[in-house]
């Protein structure tokens, strides 16, 4: 019987089979030099611009701006596929980051005006977009964020610092959460526009890390950084509501990517263990490597229905708080178990970083951080249950 981690076959539309076909055209291109592109925690700008001629990047964008418009679930169908067949996994959570921070948040909130200016280029990837949210003193608790953004005539003056903001020594664009008013709370919270090049805002250079190293993040300084108020993204006060909208796309997206990466994953160590011989049999006869295998089967599925019924629950209109926590949770800790058990897997070689499996471990490290902590995904799911 043989066992495939193929995704089930679907019906999808011309454009979108397109797109899967060119994401997979391109992929041995993006692959080639990953390795050493992490060694050297070097982001490409070339193999950005090689997914970007996909049109992965306008998928879900409006036609008028260059996009494909299809809707989140097919979005989260084609970028599993981006992670099943790219192994850059730096360059997919960059796109990830670029697709829910900038693309959706401007599409779903900013005015016509930010959108027909901003969208076209978002949409090709000619310009890259990121947010910055976290804090060196809040962390994970956006409403103690200190970052203000004080109105000043036709003017909005910003000035705080943001730290972890992926994609920001590179992006052209970010979307940075202030605190507008003195009002404690979520209502005092916005989102606003910030082009590279404003000055005030000082985009610093890539911060050294073990985690998808492709990928760069940095920090965001704003000390007297001036935009026009019309870069405030939404009404005033509504930054949080455009935050959590954003952050539910992120989760989806990014962690998609994961299961189409854990799948590649799971492809190749069933193939070792077919072919390598202990003991004079294969691995596969060893019914402790038979366990293993098993179970980073059911765990990539089981992260695989999580999110996709998630993403389903947001299509269908319904917040999914607790349904969006719980997928992101089961994916980040699965995406870690599985890398482990694959390196485990492959024995001696499995930490040679030629064979690229010792770099998911690390990739996967950063999950349980990213996207919103895990800690935080489990406050969600207990006040769902009333807790």
């Amino acid at each position: 019987m043989v066992i495939t981690t193929a995704a089930p076959p679907r019906d999808e539309g011309i454009a979108l089979t397109r797109l899967r076909e060119r994401i997979e055209r391109v992929a041995p291109t993006i692959n080639r030099g990953h390795l050493e592109r992490d060694r050297r925690a070097v982001f490409s700008r070339e193999v950005w611009e090689e997914l970007a001629g996909t049109g992965l990047f306008g998928s879900f964008l409006p036609e008028e701006v260059g996009g494909q418009a299809c809707s989140l679930t097919d979005l989260m169908h084609v970028v599993e596929h981006l992670g099943y067949t790219v192994r850059d996994a730096g360059l997919n959570f960059s796109a990830a980051t670029h697709l829910a921070s900038t693309g959706f948040a401007l599409n779903g909130f900013a005015s016509s005006e930010l959108r027909r200016r901003h969208l076209p280029t978002i949409a090709t990837g000619a310009a890259i977009g990121c947010h910055a949210i976290t804090e060196p003193e809040a962390g994970s608790d956006v409403l103690a964020m200190a970052t203000t953004g004080r109105t000043d005539g036709d003017h909005i003056e910003l000035n705080g610092l943001k730290t972890y903001v992926t994609n920001g020594p590179v992006a052209d664009l970010a979307v940075v959460y202030v605190r507008t008013s003195d009002t404690p709370g979520p209502l005092g919270l916005s989102a606003v526009l910030v082009p590279r090049g404003t000055p005030g805002a000082d985009f610093g250079p890539a911060l050294d890390k073990s985690t998808l190293r492709t990928s760069p993040f940095g920090r965001l300084r704003l000390t007297g950084c001036r935009v026009p108020r019309a870069n405030v993204i939404g009404a005033a006060g509504t930054g949080f509501l455009i935050l959590d909208r954003v952050m539910t796309w992120e989760i989806l997206i990014a962690f998609v990517i994961n299961v189409g990466e854990m799948r590649h994953r799971l492809d190749r160590v069933v193939k070792r263990v077919e072919t390598r011989r202990q003991f004079g049999r294969p691995l596969a006869e060893f019914q402790s490597v038979r366990d293993t295998v098993v179970e980073m089967h059911m765990a990539t599925q089981n992260a695989r229905r999580a999110l996709h019924a998630a993403g389903e629950a947001v299509a269908a209109g319904h917040r999914a708080t607790a349904e969006t926590a719980m997928a992101k949770i089961l994916t980040s800790e699965a995406n870690i178990r599985t890398a482990q058990a694959a390196v485990e897997l492959f024995g001696g070689e499995g930490v040679l970083t030629d064979t690229g499996m010792e770099i998911g471990v690390r990739d996967a490290l950063g999950g349980p951080i990213y996207s919103g902590s895990n800690a935080v995904q489990r406050q969600k799911i207990a006040k769902a249950l009333g807790l």
